[in-house]
């Protein structure tokens, strides 16, 4: 389903050198006996997750459809970053598709806020907010404001029936409002962290109602949780990926440029800085991740990538079969003197652009490359693609010997501006 090719990742440790303690800690991730196992629901996830609730997804979905014009999610981090990348990477940005998704509860700019509620006044809204304790203040803001407009549009009795919460089961303010209100709710469970958590109600909520196929997307992060059930090494993916890592963090490089060739997959390559970052970077560890979409980045950072200062590896994403295609044009006149690519396909051109990058990088300008192929952009490659990242980001951090599945840092900017705020302790 997925490859991992280390060749040209200029390693100078052999991956298998690491087997006994990827078997070590293999155990402890399958076993859910690490460093955070109160996080680790996502392990089983693929065969455990509540199927009658599942089902209840698609049903509101099909239900809320008609009423969705606009899809507004409220959400931030794990509460809109997977969806927001699922979406575009299966559908692409500019899809034939008679609901449109904004994102809101992300930010505390004014501006943006301000614009989402006046494209949405004459538009047919649906609302999905998401926060498992309803107080985190991006979200709970905009909540605010949107759940005030939707009130004041359709009034409370009509806005129940187009708010949807993803929330904690029992408890929490935007809980007890859901039920004071009588929304529709769905559970965030207790023992997935938010950036693992795309293929719960957090993300299949927001997926279903934009017609995304969630039955394929469960199917891939099962058959995920089925094939990378090895510790071998000659066998698991994530795991060559993750030890590679490690290898490449003790030759001196500590940013990863997760890069990819399709647009569709930048949101992909976000949610991957979030799943890395926040559960890598701690204790004064970890690697930067940052990304790029090539070959539009080559115009603006390929000069350091293949000259800088060499701090960086590259981590590929890789689409064997794209979406969409096309074949360049025969122009008569050959004004612009490309008629050498006539017949061509834009696929097979980005692709060697690929291969030519990857070239210029590896034997030029001695950047370490690492490549994940997947066969397509559909549902099935994207829910095989979550369980491939949780399992290599689990193994990757373990090999650090620090806890993947807590944000301690994340609070500290978090008292400083509650203090600016003068929020009652």
């Amino acid at each position: 389903m997925m490859k991992f090719d280390a060749t040209h990742g200029l390693l100078k440790e052999e991956i298998s050198a690491y087997q006994e303690t990827v078997t070590k800690l293999h155990r402890a991730i399958r076993e859910k006996s690490g460093a955070g196992n109160d996080y680790m629901g996502w392990v089983s996830w693929p065969v455990d997750y509540d199927k009658e609730e599942f089902a209840r997804i698609k049903e509101v979905a099909n239900k809320v459809k008609d009423k969705a014009e606009v899809l507004v999610v409220c959400g931030i981090g794990g509460s809109y970053l997977g969806a927001r990348a699922a979406i575009e990477m299966v559908q692409g940005l500019y899809a034939n598709n008679p609901t449109e998704v904004i994102f809101v509860g992300n930010t505390f700019s004014s501006t943006y806020t301000a614009q989402v509620l006046e494209h949405i006044k004459d538009k047919s809204v649906v609302l999905n907010v998401i926060s498992k304790s309803g107080t985190t203040t991006e979200t709970a803001l905009a909540f605010r404001m949107l759940k005030n407009f939707m009130e004041e549009k359709y009034g409370k009795e009509e806005a129940k029936e187009r708010i949807i919460a993803t929330t904690d089961k029992e408890k929490g303010t935007l809980k007890a409002l859901a039920l004071k209100e009588g929304y529709e709710t769905f559970v965030i469970p207790n023992n997935i962290g938010g950036r693992y958590s795309v293929l719960t109600p957090v993300g299949l909520v927001p997926l279903a109602i934009m017609g995304i196929d969630i039955d394929a997307m469960m199917q891939g992060f099962l058959d995920a949780y089925h094939e990378l059930d090895t510790d071998d090494l000659n066998k698991n993916a994530a795991y060559q990926y993750a030890v590679a890592r490690r290898i490449l963090q003790n030759q001196g490089y500590n940013v990863e440029f997760f890069v990819t060739y399709e647009p569709q997959l930048q949101m992909l390559a976000e949610w991957f800085k979030q799943l890395m970052g926040e559960s890598e970077g701690k204790e004064g560890k970890g690697i930067l991740p940052d990304s790029a979409c090539f070959s539009t980045d080559l115009h603006s950072l390929g000069q350091f990538v293949q000259e800088g200062n060499k701090v960086l590896f590259e981590t590929v994403l890789c689409v064997e079969k794209p979406t969409l295609d096309l074949s360049v044009p025969n122009d008569p006149e050959n004004g612009d003197n490309m008629n050498y690519l006539t017949g061509k396909s834009m696929d097979w051109v980005n692709k060697m652009a690929f291969e030519g990058t990857l070239q210029a990088h590896e034997e030029v300008g001695n950047v370490h490359n690492l490549l994940i192929s997947i066969p397509d952009m559909k549902e099935h490659s994207f829910g095989y693609l979550c369980y491939y990242f949780f399992i290599a980001t689990a193994m990757t951090c373990y090999m650090l010997d620090i806890n993947p599945f807590n944000q301690p840092g994340v609070e500290v900017y978090k008292k400083n501006m509650f203090k600016l705020l003068g929020k009652p302790e």
